[in-house]
């Protein structure tokens, strides 16, 4: 690697690297601007758990609490204006890194209200809402991959709105996800949309899976299941890479690419090691291949570009070895898909429960304004 550091090396190789963050401090601050300069970030992603935490602290939000409270709006509209007002900033501020990669990055993700995941209509009406009044080309509306969550995304991906598809745990549903976002190009091209300007990545969560998995094979305790511990997270996101290589060279895909459609990058989500015993890179080195996305805590891209060993592709060729992983897996007792079940089950209600958290903290700040 001819790069400097470890996140310029990243770069080089072809990975984006998003922030796993976003405040309104952090925007105003220039901090935001810093990262770009300094840490080769070129994005950012948002959840509810974050702008519940971004709202909690700090003094930045209070002047545009007080003019909420008194034009009389209620807490959920109060949220939609904090938060869109954030990620149309935060999209100005990497309006350049649009620009120059493309529309391939410069990408600031929100998601829609977490309680709508199995509601495909509400979520498609959300979605159309957050990139209107956003109004900006690169930002992108972030909808989980449940079930009814696949049918948002095509009919979301056809109205000509770029989609960040989150909560990503299986392969089977990883290719289902890829499947809805062929559909929703061919809506959009049969709409007469631009294809060249739809952009979507697909969020395949990693440290989680280990989290869980790991948990199980402690439980399992046996020599077999405990040499297994912390290598089902990579092995399933290589996976998922072979599936997107799949995916795109499909005749299908193929037929929408000459039309002028981009592929749908995978996103490599939850890098943060859970487990300190691990290295606190390792969803980072471990996962480094080109044409992807790693969205990193802060702490993870500090550590990242502090001292991780970037050695180049790290992915691809590692497909039979990794079937391997899983295959043992359950030869030990461990259902892979009774874990990837539960993790989405379990996604959808933290990101809940951090929904009721923000609107709490709203509440409570629009009553104390008025």
């Amino acid at each position: 690697m001819s790069s400097t550091t470890p996140t310029a090396q990243l770069s080089e190789l072809g990975v984006s690297i998003w922030l796993d963050d976003l405040s309104r401090d952090r925007i105003t601050s220039g901090g935001l601007a810093s990262l770009i300069a300094e840490r080769n970030v070129v994005g950012v992603t948002t959840n509810p758990t974050i702008f519940a935490a971004a709202l909690a602290t700090g003094t930045t939000y209070d002047e545009q609490v007080r003019e909420l409270a008194a034009q009389g709006v209620d807490v959920t509209r109060a949220v939609f204006e904090i938060t869109t007002d954030d990620v149309a900033a935060a999209s100005d501020i990497f309006a350049g890194v649009y620009a120059n990669s493309g529309g391939k990055d410069g990408r600031v993700s929100i998601e829609v209200e977490p309680g709508l995941a199995h509601d495909a209509a509400g979520t498609i009406a959300e979605a159309k809402q957050l990139w209107a009044k956003v109004d900006r080309p690169n930002a992108m509306i972030k909808i989980p991959a449940t079930l009814e969550g696949l049918e948002a995304i095509t009919e979301v991906i056809g109205a000509g709105i770029s989609v960040n598809v989150t909560l990503i745990f299986s392969l089977e549903r990883h290719r289902a996800v890829i499947e809805a976002y062929l559909a929703g190009l061919e809506k959009a091209h049969a709409a007469g949309h631009d294809l060249s300007s739809i952009h979507s990545v697909a969020s395949f969560f990693v440290s989680r899976v280990d989290s869980e998995i790991d948990k199980r094979l402690t439980a399992i305790g046996t020599p077999e299941a405990l040499a297994l511990k912390s290598k089902a997270g990579l092995a399933n996101a290589r996976l998922a890479y072979e599936l997107y290589q799949q995916g795109f060279a499909s005749e299908r895909a193929q037929a929408l690419v000459a039309a002028g459609a981009n592929p749908q990058r995978p996103l490599w989500a939850s890098t943060g090691v859970k487990d300190p015993a691990l290295p606190d890179t390792l969803y980072v080195t471990g996962l480094a291949v080109a044409e992807t996305v790693n969205t990193m805590p802060e702490k993870t891209l500090e550590a990242t570009f502090d001292h991780a060993v970037i050695t180049g592709d790290e992915v691809s060729g590692s497909y039979e070895a990794s079937r391997e992983v899983l295959a043992q897996l359950e030869a030990v007792g461990v259902s892979f898909s009774e874990v990837t079940e539960l993790l989405e089950k379990e996604g959808v209600e933290k990101f809940i429960v951090s929904w009721n958290e923000l609107l709490d903290t709203v509440s409570a700040a629009l009553e104390a304004a008025r």
